[in-house]
This record gives structure tokens, C-alpha cells and sequence, in this order.
């Protein structure tokens, strides 16, 4: 058999993304993934005990609710069920209290107290407009917004370190709120763009909810193979690719790869200042993460934690920056902060009756070795004592051994790149398109690229779009 029209290098979700889309532009696609399943980040397992079903990386997924390439996949029609918990995502504080995130805006400003009004005022507007400006955010920078006033509003707050939003609260548990959604940035909470992360995660639990598929998350994987036999594409697996030549005589390859692979893989066909825009890249910080099995829910303290599909562990504002500046500076916070995900809230099928799952992880520095666990359990005692009773299984899988798991995980980081106001401009060079390589046939689609991190797509449906562009298909 000849080469296929267009061959896609990695299976995560913008891998599929791209070749779905490239597919049903009606072209021949092949997806190689040199792992035994695909998947990437997006992937279930049994890792600890038998019956325990487990995410590998990403658990719950705000930005697929509402990203606009998974609203053509249709994910109802290959079974996959989003379930919405309760709380979106609590926020355990000191003395049994906790911030709780609804589906409603007003529902939750209720719970804040003196701040209620000025959590209305703030992510009222957000929310109402979360479908203009995600419109936006996940659309080509190069394009010109459809709402501009809408993005405008959102941008004059967004590009604030999220400190500087916090400081207009009162109370703990508002500031907490923020802290929690900033934190996803992995960048210090004083640094440029973190409120913009505060505000539309905030947002889109408020908009969207921040579902978990039942099953666990390989139901989306399989769910977009599925799309992509329908149009007429395949993937294979265990096939690593480690030299283009591999995959030559496709009329566009591409790739879903970290720019260090891109270097490694392409480095002798890109022009030289394209090589050294690239060895500039700048990668975030690492993750420890640790999944468990266990007998019985988290004893949380406080009671809207138990309802709660993701909880943001770390205590006040004041001590979540701590944590996220120490790692920023290359050390491992003795009280780290954490992002837990309770499957069992909302999907009993993940365990044996009775018993539940707990997915979490901390931030650490790039490529650290550190096992974190016995902190990530400190902090889970300290608003859930009696946890550690709870606990039949672990299994803890270290920064470093994330980036041996996954070759797009440089030094651990999950999110393909730093969080920093250039890097969310220009991804992961200056350029015009950036899913458009310097070389002739060769692309680039995964989150090193706009619109970043997350299980959305877009990444790989706008490469895709790039490719069908060049070759005259409509």
C-alpha cells in the first residue's frame, strides 16, 4: 500500500482532532501512535487495584463542553454521557468551611457573604458572554474576533495577575475561588494573564459545568477513533515514529509532538532561526500526580466537598501563592497546592460498590524525581482527617516519570508550554500561522501550539483547517 494523503504523528486528542477534520475533508488520513493505545493525556487505566478504573492524565474537561470541534463530534452518538456534579469545583478552607462553585452565579455569589455583590459584577458578565469570548480565545489569534467588545471587556481584566483580582474581595472564600482557577496556569498568581484563567474557568463552571465522562476518559478517545473510521481514516499503534523518512510520501504530515520532538524530528528542514526560536521555548513546571483506590468517599470536613466533581486543595489565597511561587522559583512546597478529581460524585461505574477513585495532583519543578504523595496526603488529612484510612491503593507517577509516559510531557509539564503573556500570543514562535511549519508538507497541531493545554481540539482542528487551506480543499 502507498503512503496515505495526509499522515498524523501522535494520537491525543488534537492528533484526532486534526485527523477527523481532515477526514471529512475527503482526504486519505493515518494516524501513528507509538504508544500500544491512543490517546495520549486522554487515556483510562487499571493502576492500582482490580475493578478501579483510573485517568491516566486528564479527568475532568470544562474546555470540551464547550469547545466548538467537539460540538460536531457529537460524543452523545458514541455513547459517551457527560455527567455534571453538583459543585463544579470546591474550595476546602480552615475550620470545616468551604467555596463552592455551582452551575449558578447567583446561587454561589449567595454563598460568599459581604462579597456576593462584587462576585455578581464581576463574573456575571464573563459568564453571560463565556460563548463569545471562548469563541474567541479558542479561534486563530490571526483572525479578528466576532464580538470584539466582549473580548475587550474580558481582556482588560484577564491580563491581570489574578492577586490584583483577588484584592477587591473580603472574604476567604471568594479569594479562594480565584486562587483555585489561577492555579491551573502553573505560573506564580502576581504574574501577567492568571486572572484571565480565574475568570473563565470560573466561568465556564458557571456556563458549561466541568463534566466527567462516565467510564473515564478514554470514552472521548474512542468516541473520536470512531468519528475518524466513519469518515474514512484509521490509526495505527505501536508504530513510534523517530525519523520523518518513516512517514514519507504523505502530501502533509502532522505532527502532534512537543517543539523539542519537532527538533528532533524536522530540526534539519527548518531554517535556522525557526530552529532557535524553538530552543527558546519555554516549558512549565512538572506535575506529581497520584491516583487511589478507596474504600469509601474522602471524609471531607466541610459538606459541599462531597458533591463536588474537582476540589482545589491548598487552604487560603495567601498560601496557594506561596505554594505556586516556591515552585516557580524551583523548589517543592512543603504544603503544595493540588487538584483533585472525584469521579464516584457522579460515576459509580469507576469502582467496586462502595468504594470510589480519587485522582489528584501537585505542581513541582520541570523534570523533578520527587515523590510528592505524602505531601498531596498531608493536605488531603488536613480538610479530611481520616483520609488515610480510606486508602487501599496508590500509585504515584513522579514529573519525571510523566515525561517518560508521554514525550509531549517535557520535564512533566501537562500543558505544552509555559502560561506567559508571550507564550499565549506567539505558540510556539512568532508567526502568522504557527500550526504551519517552515518546511514544505509539515504541520504542527498539538498544545505547544493556540489555543494551548486542555481537551478541546482546537489545537488540531485549526492545524487541520491550515492544511485543507494549503491544498485547495474548501
Amino acid at each position: 500500500m502507498g503512503a496515505p494523503e495526509v499522515t498524523v504523528v501522535g494520537s491525543g486528542p488534537n492528533g484526532l482532532a486534526a485527523a477527523v477534520t481532515l477526514a471529512r475533508g475527503g482526504l486519505e488520513v493515518e494516524v501513528v501512535e507509538g504508544a500500544d493505545v491512543a490517546g495520549g493525556g486522554c487515556r483510562s487505566a487499571a493502576l492500582t487495584l482490580p475493578g478501579f478504573v483510573h485517568d491516566v492524565c486528564s479527568a475532568v474537561h470544562p474546555l470540551l463542553a464547550a469547545s466548538p470541534f467537539f460540538a460536531t463530534v457529537g460524543l452523545e452518538r458514541h455513547g459517551v454521557r457527560l455527567h455534571h456534579p453538583e459543585v463544579a469545583f470546591a474550595h476546602p478552607l480552615p475550620g470545616g468551611r468551604a467555596a463552592a462553585v455551582t452551575r449558578s452565579v447567583e446561587e454561589t455569589a449567595q454563598t460568599l457573604g459581604a462579597d456576593a455583590g462584587r462576585y455578581r459584577r464581576l463574573l456575571g458578565p464573563v459568564t453571560r458572554d463565556a460563548e463569545r469570548i471562548l469563541g474567541s480565545v479558542l479561534a486563530p489569534l490571526r483572525r479578528l474576533p466576532a464580538h470584539p467588545v466582549s473580548l475587550a471587556r474580558f481582556g482588560a481584566l484577564g491580563v491581570l495577575p489574578a492577586r490584583v483580582l483577588a484584592a477587591g474581595f473580603r472574604g476567604e472564600e471568594a479569594r479562594a475561588i480565584l486562587a483555585g482557577a489561577a492555579a491551573h496556569t502553573m505560573r506564580p498568581l502576581s504574574s501577567p494573564i492568571t486572572g484571565s484563567y480565574a475568570l473563565l474557568f470560573t466561568a465556564l463552571a458557571h456556563a458549561a459545568g466541568w463534566p466527567l465522562p462516565e467510564g473515564g476518559s478514554s470514552r472521548i478517545v474512542d468516541a473520536l477513533v470512531a468519528e475518524l473510521e466513519a469518515a474514512g481514516g484509521h490509526v495505527v499503534t505501536g508504530r513510534w515514529v523517530s525519523d520523518l523518512a518513516g512517514v514519507e510520501g504523505s502530501r502533509a504530515t502532522v505532527l502532534d509532538v512537543s517543539p523539542d520532538q519537532v527538533l528532533h524530528l524536522a530540526g534539519a528542514r527548518l531554517p535556522a532561526r525557526y530552529r532557535r526560536a524553538l530552543e527558546r521555548f519555554r516549558y512549565g513546571p512538572g506535575v506529581c500526580k497520584v491516583d487511589w483506590a478507596l474504600d469509601g468517599p474522602v471524609p471531607w470536613e466541610a459538606e459541599a466537598c462531597h458533591r463536588a466533581g474537582t476540589i482545589h486543595l491548598g487552604g487560603t489565597f495567601e498560601e496557594i501563592a506561596r505554594s505556586e511561587w516556591e515552585v516557580d522559583a524551583g523548589r517543592h512546597p512543603e504544603a503544595p497546592f493540588c487538584i483533585l478529581a472525584q469521579p464516584g460524585v457522579v460515576d459509580p461505574t469507576r469502582a467496586p460498590e462502595g468504594k470510589q477513585t480519587l485522582w489528584g495532583y501537585c505542581h513541582v519543578p520541570s523534570g523533578s524525581t520527587v515523590d510528592m504523595s505524602g505531601r498531596i496526603e498531608a493536605q488531603i488529612e488536613r480538610f479530611a482527617p481520616g483520609f488515610g484510612d480510606r486508602v487501599l491503593a496508590r500509585a504515584t507517577v513522579t514529573a519525571a516519570d510523566m515525561a517518560r509516559y508521554d514525550p509531549n510531557y517535557v520535564g512533566g509539564d501537562i500543558n505544552g508550554g509555559a502560561a506567559t503573556l508571550r507564550q499565549t500570543v506567539f505558540r510556539p514562535a512568532a508567526r502568522w500561522n504557527p500550526y504551519r511549519l517552515p518546511a514544505a508538507g509539515l504541520y504542527l497541531c498539538s498544545a505547544s501550539t493556540p489555543p494551548g493545554g486542555g481537551v478541546h481540539g482546537m489545537c488540531g482542528h485549526l492545524a487541520a483547517r491550515t492544511v485543507l487551506d494549503d491544498l485547495g480543499i474548501a
